[in-house]
């Protein structure tokens, strides 16, 4: 058995499931350079069917990437398998990924059908995805709660039809490590041609134990995981890519096996999703939270000044926490700016390095040296984002103790200038009462929160906030070294991914 995992990335699929992180088709663009830079063997760029933007996204993905497979989803139908295979067969390796539940519940309540007309649907889905590409991935939705001889004669048959991965979904993050690994040796053992195909796991964070049954498949023979960067997806999030990664990179004497992962560029990617889905990575997540490699216990700290293996398992340098001592300020140029951002693996046009270039300076004057940090929040607001329904133009805030907390706002709303003005019961509250008169929106603001992006009295303030409109969830972020200001754009930047969930509806599966 190879001692290779394929690592399958469903971030730009599965991960923009999670509640209000829709990314535009630019944003999943740069997020897949930058996934096969990482060095993921597979991504799963979307699931074309679910909307024309989807579509697109998927379309121009394929186009882009030349070493990473580029897979679209598609439920177990030859519309579906049409869509997915008119948006990736012109990838330099595509792949479709086709799926069915396979789970009593699923099969009754959902598909209302019986077994034998799954396995139908089965074979015939893989056998036409089969005559479009020799490259085909079947999932038995819910599989970590079907039947395993029902499964296991599922799993034959999409073989049978041309099945070259066969995936096995802990979906809803129901099963244990102890289960799971069971259920992967009962597969391999009783699917008499599971030699011709690759056995893959795709398990989800519910009770917490995505990674450990991840890796508990992988002991048990499975040699593809499906995960996401930050573990970020549907409900409580997918298997992380960092953590199971870095779990056969650091006990090798349980887990001999390897993975393509450049694992330098694993806090690059991270930071880099992170930033374009308005997610923030939890201060205490494994490998890439902020904490991971911070220790304030005195014992802890003595013992690290004297061996770093004493409390440390990985190098963080080894993750690409370390970052360069290249100090960019007021006086830099286009060059030292293109050559720090090719470090952080952004390689931008001319066009697209003068926007950024005036933005940098502008922030130059205001701080007196930039950090990854501020260049990253400048590439995404700069470049990122397609162009917005609302824009802020201008942004003046009355507030203190001893007067009543006015705003005013002045925004371009579809290109033409609209100005108003508002109280509230602080200056944030203010703001964005205005902003709502002045795009008509009706939006419930869930969660606000605000942090620094860097130490010192100078630095950005990051702003997140989830906004709630007609039963749609989306984030939205915004920085600026002004908080107020920093807080228009958060709440501008998550009315327009309301705008653009309205017009491309995330459709959750597997």
């Amino acid at each position: 058995m190879s001692d290779r995992i394929i690592i399958f990335d469903t971030t730009l699929r599965d991960g923009e499931q999670s509640p209000g992180a829709s990314m535009n088709t630019a944003e999943k663009l740069r997020l897949a350079v930058q996934l096969e830079k990482l060095g993921v063997d597979v991504i799963e760029a979307g699931f074309p069917a679910a909307s024309e933007g989807d579509f697109e996204a998927v379309s121009r993905i394929a186009g882009k990437i030349t070493h990473a497979e580029v897979a679209g989803l598609a439920r177990a139908s030859k519309a579906d398998i049409d869509r997915a295979w008119g948006s990736v067969q012109h990838a330099a390796k595509p792949r479709i990924h086709t799926f069915i539940a396979t789970s009593e519940i699923h099969m009754k309540h959902k598909l209302a059908m019986n077994r034998e007309e799954v396995l139908s649907a089965t074979l015939e889905a893989v056998r036409y995805a089969k005559s479009l590409t020799d490259n085909v991935e079947f999932s038995a939705e819910d599989g970590s709660r079907s039947d395993w001889d029902f499964l296991c004669k599922v799993f034959e048959a999409a073989i049978e039809a041309g099945a070259t991965t066969v995936n096995l979904p802990d979906t809803v993050g129901y099963a244990v490590p102890n289960e799971f690994s069971e259920m992967v040796r009962y597969v391999r053992d009783h699917v008499p041609n599971i030699g011709k195909a690759i056995l893959s796991v795709h398990c989800h964070n519910d009770l917490g134990l995505a990674t450990a049954n991840t890796l508990a498949a992988i002991q048990a023979g499975a040699r593809q995981a499906e995960v996401t960067v930050n573990g970020i997806g549907e409900r409580a999030g997918n298997t992380s890519l960092e953590e199971v990664v870095m779990a056969i990179n650091t006990r090798p004497k349980y887990l001999p096996m390897s993975t393509g992962i450049n694992t330098e560029l694993i806090c690059p990617s991270s930071r880099l999703v992170s930033m374009i889905s308005g997610i923030i990575v939890q201060p205490n997540k494994a490998v890439v939270g902020a904490n991971a490699f911070a220790h304030e216990a005195g014992i802890h700290q003595d013992g690290m000044l004297k061996n770093p293996m004493t409390y440390e398992i990985m190098k963080p340098e080894n993750v690409g926490l370390i970052s360069t001592k290249l100090v960019l300020g007021k006086h830099s140029g286009r060059h030292a700016l293109r050559a720090r951002l090719q470090d952080m693996g952004y390689d931008l046009s001319d066009e697209e390095l003068n926007l950024v270039f005036d933005t940098f300076k502008e922030l130059a004057d205001k701080k007196k040296q930039i950090v990854d940090e501020d260049l990253e929040v400048i590439v995404t607001e700069g470049i990122l984002r397609t162009p917005d329904i609302f824009k802020l133009e201008y942004l003046h805030v009355t507030s203190g103790n001893t007067v009543l907390p006015m705003a005013s706002v002045k925004l371009s709303v579809h290109n033409r200038s609209v100005q108003g003005a508002d109280y509230g019961n602080g200056p944030i509250d203010a703001t964005f009462n205005t902003i709502a008169q002045l795009t008509g929106t009706e939006s419930e603001l869930l969660r606000f929160t605000v942090s620094a992006l860097t130490g010192g009295t100078d630095a950005q303030g990051e702003v997140t906030v989830r906004l709630k409109e007609n039963g749609l969830i989306a984030l939205g972020r915004g920085s600026d070294a002004d908080i107020i200001t920093a807080s228009a754009k958060a709440y501008i930047n998550g009315l327009n991914r309301l705008e653009y969930l309205k017009e491309n509806p995330v459709r959750a599966v597997v």
